[in-house]
C-alpha cells in the first residue's frame, strides 16, 4: 500500500480532519470485508434495515436510511435479483409492497455482519475495550448532539 502523505500539523490536529481519515479507513476496511461475500455497503445497510424494520414499505425503508427513492429501487432490484429480499403486497395497504428478508438474505446478512464487526475490530484494534466504548459514546454525541447517549449499542 502506498504511503499516505502527511498533512501539515495545522490540518492533522483538526477533529474534522481526523474524523474524516478515520471514516475513510473504516469505510475501506468494511467495504473490503463485505466484498468477500459479494456485498456492497449500501446493500448491507438495506438488508440490516429490512431485518430490523421488516416487513417494511419501500418508501419507509428509503426514509429510514436517507436513500433517494430511485436509488432505493435499484438497490432493492439488486437484492431481489440475488434472492436476498422478497417484495410482496403489504397486508395493511395492498397498493404498496412490503420488503422482507428471504432465508438467503438472512444468511448473507449474518455473514456480512460478522465481517463488518471484524473490520470494525481492526479499525479500533489500537484501543482498549474501555477506549472503544468511550469512542462510541463521544462519536455518538458528535453525530447526534441533541440526543443523550448511554454508550451501549452495536459497534
Amino acid at each position: 500500500m502506498p504511503e499516505t502523505p502527511r498533512a501539515p500539523a495545522r490540518i492533522r490536529t483538526l477533529p474534522s480532519w481526523l474524523l474524516g481519515r478515520a471514516a475513510a479507513r473504516g469505510h475501506r476496511l468494511v467495504a473490503e470485508a463485505l466484498a468477500e461475500v459479494g456485498m456492497r455497503m449500501m446493500h448491507h445497510a438495506v438488508l440490516s434495515a429490512v431485518a430490523e424494520l421488516g416487513p417494511v414499505s419501500q418508501a419507509e425503508l428509503g426514509r429510514s436510511l436517507g436513500i433517494d427513492p430511485k436509488d432505493m429501487v435499484a438497490i432493492l432490484n439488486d437484492l431481489q435479483n440475488e434472492e436476498l429480499v422478497v417484495r410482496a403486497p403489504d397486508a395493511r395497504d395492498r397498493r404498496k409492497n412490503a420488503i422482507s428478508l428471504s432465508p438467503n438474505g438472512e444468511r448473507r446478512l449474518r455473514q456480512s455482519e460478522k465481517l463488518g464487526r471484524e473490520a470494525n475490530d481492526e479499525l479500533t484494534a489500537a484501543l482498549t475495550p474501555a477506549e472503544r466504548a468511550e469512542l462510541m459514546r463521544l462519536l455518538t454525541r458528535v453525530v447526534q448532539p441533541e440526543e443523550p447517549c448511554t454508550g451501549s449499542g452495536p459497534q
